[in-house]
């Protein structure tokens, strides 16, 4: 008899247990999906260092935003509109005469070709070049890698300066080429301390020791496993050395004479230039080519702009990553 009460008692516990969770189960299920972090109350400092970020950000943006508004909106208007300064930030009498007069000239597409070609094979030659001297440098056991590294520093320290230079790639024989715009300053001190730094923050010894093991050599190391662990790395100096190529003005004028090698940026310039002459003629056509000169100015900007704008979002997403090298662990 007392086997068969206690047998009651504990079905009877385990009921009434059982009808309290089945009464707690939406609690339970409700806490589950609350967030588990615990959430920090801002102090008024705190709240005031958010405002004031967000204020300077604003400001930042304007003062990038503006400027940019103002060139395209003037390349969009009227020569006129242009130079009467009636033109701030949205077109006036709209019109394509600028990119017209611009594209329409040979020597702008010429140039445009040239610099399209010494950016592609120049960023190609810049970022080989930088990962074949920041991946040795990198290695612990390389001998003598102390002075090597020193004596690259030393180089974005001090410079020769613009003559000697001038007259290494004379004597190379390298005027009047395109490898003049290629080699001279193809490999930057700066990029191969950031790769250098990426391979030896981001990539374990374990992974190199595993893979000697297995029998890799060392360029089957780089080709098969550094590189593809380095693509935000790569991205990075590429986006870097894409722009200096876009960019490079100075090296044009200092080496290249013949107007069918010459980039749009030295291109650019020779026809502003060129436009800015009064010449001859009555008052009327000097105006005319004053005003085509103002407008040409903006169009010819956002010509030389838009390539870079247009390649940035392809390698953004590595570029996010990038910028972090050696800012998070693991």
């Amino acid at each position: 008899m007392s086997n068969v009460i206690s047998k009651e008692a504990v079905l009877a516990e385990e009921a009434a247990v059982g009808a309290v969770a089945a009464r707690s189960l939406p609690s339970v299920r409700r806490r589950r999906s609350e967030p588990r972090g615990v959430k920090i109350r801002e102090t008024r400092g705190d709240r005031a260092f958010v405002a004031v970020a967000y204020v300077l950000l604003a400001i930042f943006l304007l003062v990038v935003l503006l400027p940019l508004l103002n060139i395209v909106a003037s390349s969009l208007s009227s020569p006129h509109a242009v130079s009467s300064g009636q033109v701030l930030f949205w077109p006036v009498d709209i019109t394509f005469r600028g990119y017209v007069e611009a594209l329409g000239n040979p020597a702008i597409v010429r140039g445009f070709a040239n610099s399209v070609f010494y950016t592609v094979i120049g960023t190609l030659i810049s970022v080989a070049g930088t990962v074949a001297i920041a991946y040795p440098l990198s290695r612990q056991n390389l001998f003598g890698r102390k002075v090597i590294t020193g004596a690259v520093v030393f180089t974005m320290l001090f410079s020769g300066g613009v003559i000697p230079m001038y007259l290494v790639v004379q004597s190379l024989g390298l005027l009047d080429t395109r490898w003049s715009m290629l080699l001279p300053n193809a490999i930057g001190v700066w990029q191969v301390i950031i790769a250098m730094v990426f391979f030896r923050a981001s990539i374990p010894d374990e992974v190199y020791e595993a893979a000697q093991l297995d029998g890799a050599s060392e360029l089957r190391i780089l080709w098969s496993i550094v590189l593809p662990l380095a693509k935000p790395l790569i991205a990075v100096i590429a986006l870097m050395y894409a722009i200096m190529q876009w960019n490079s003005y100075f090296d044009a004028l200092l080496y290249l004479r013949n107007a069918d090698l010459q980039p749009l940026q030295l291109v650019l310039r020779g026809l502003l230039v060129l436009n800015d002459a009064g010449g001859g003629g009555d008052v009327g056509e000097q105006l005319r080519r004053r005003e085509l000169a103002d407008l040409l100015r903006y169009s010819t900007v956002v010509i030389a702009t838009v390539p870079m704008l247009v390649v940035y979002p392809f390698v953004a997403k590595y570029f996010n990553k990038g910028i972090m090298v050696g800012a998070v662990k693991g």
